[in-house]
């Protein structure tokens, strides 16, 4: 429990001011937050984390972070996806160049992951970029909607949600905890408006809630197949990036589909 709080306090220390002051240091921090979970990926994979595949996946999740203000420089708009097409597609041949020991099953956990990871990164700056108060609207109902299932959860929880992937949730915690989002994210954006109007935004908060904790599910799934129990080691007490951003990285894309970034 003592490693697991000093390396929040250390860890809250140093994301605060970078998401408080944005601009291109949070950039740079969400381009090195992506290629560590990409690294993660390789790892339950049982690959190289330096290897052509990794470096491959690397400019994959960077390509996808990247803000179109810094990729000006390129030819035209549809670089970005033509130059994501063109990494698959080395992937793709490097199936070939290895002789099966790189499998397309290989490419395409890849794949999915690069767009998984990079998608949900790039939101997250996309967020900010918007205002601190947007960005803060979404890790809000993450961390409320975890902290509230969590101890809901160990109050009352008897019904468990996904036993075969996390066995620890439970249907009780799981609303609790959205209910728990609703309510206090709710006043926060009346007293700071977000989006559209004050009871859109309820309903927007439900959605997101509910997607964060698939986003949750969907990372255990993961460890769950590769047999893991996190998903790294580079946060001690805590697991890997992708234990702490994994709701993360399906509320931000969801933010944009519903039109608030």
């Amino acid at each position: 429990m003592k490693t697991r709080i000093t390396t929040a306090v250390i860890a809250l220390a140093i994301f605060i001011p970078l998401i408080i002051y944005g601009h291109w240091p949070l950039t740079i921090a969400a381009v090195a937050l992506g290629m560590v979970a990409m690294s993660e990926v390789l790892v339950m994979k049982k690959m190289f984390v330096i290897s052509f595949e990794a470096l491959i996946s690397y400019l994959g999740v960077a390509l996808l972070i990247l803000p179109d203000s810094l990729l000006d420089f390129l030819p035209s708009v549809a670089t970005r996806w033509f130059g994501f097409y063109i990494l698959v597609v080395l992937l793709l041949l490097h199936t070939v160049i290895r002789k099966q020991r790189f499998t397309f099953d290989d490419a395409g956990v890849l794949t999915l992951a690069m767009l998984y990871i990079g998608m949900g990164f790039r939101y997250f700056i996309a967020a900010r970029a918007i205002n601190f108060q947007t960005l803060l609207y979404g890790m809000l109902i993450v961390w409320i909607t975890d902290s509230g299932a969590y101890l809901i959860g160990r109050k009352i929880g008897k019904n468990k949600l996904a036993p075969k992937i996390s066995p620890n949730k439970t249907w009780e915690g799981s609303i609790g905890g959205t209910l728990a989002a609703v309510i206090i994210v709710a006043i926060y954006c009346y007293f700071i408006p977000v989006g559209a109007g004050w009871v859109t935004m309820i309903f927007v908060t439900l959605i997101l809630s509910i997607f964060g904790q698939f986003g949750d599910l969907i990372e255990s799934s993961l460890k769950r197949y590769y047999g893991v129990k996190d998903s790294g080691k580079i946060l001690p007490g805590h697991g890997g990036i992708l234990d702490r951003f994994d709701s993360m990285l399906i509320v931000m894309p969801m933010l944009h589909l519903l039109g608030i970034i």
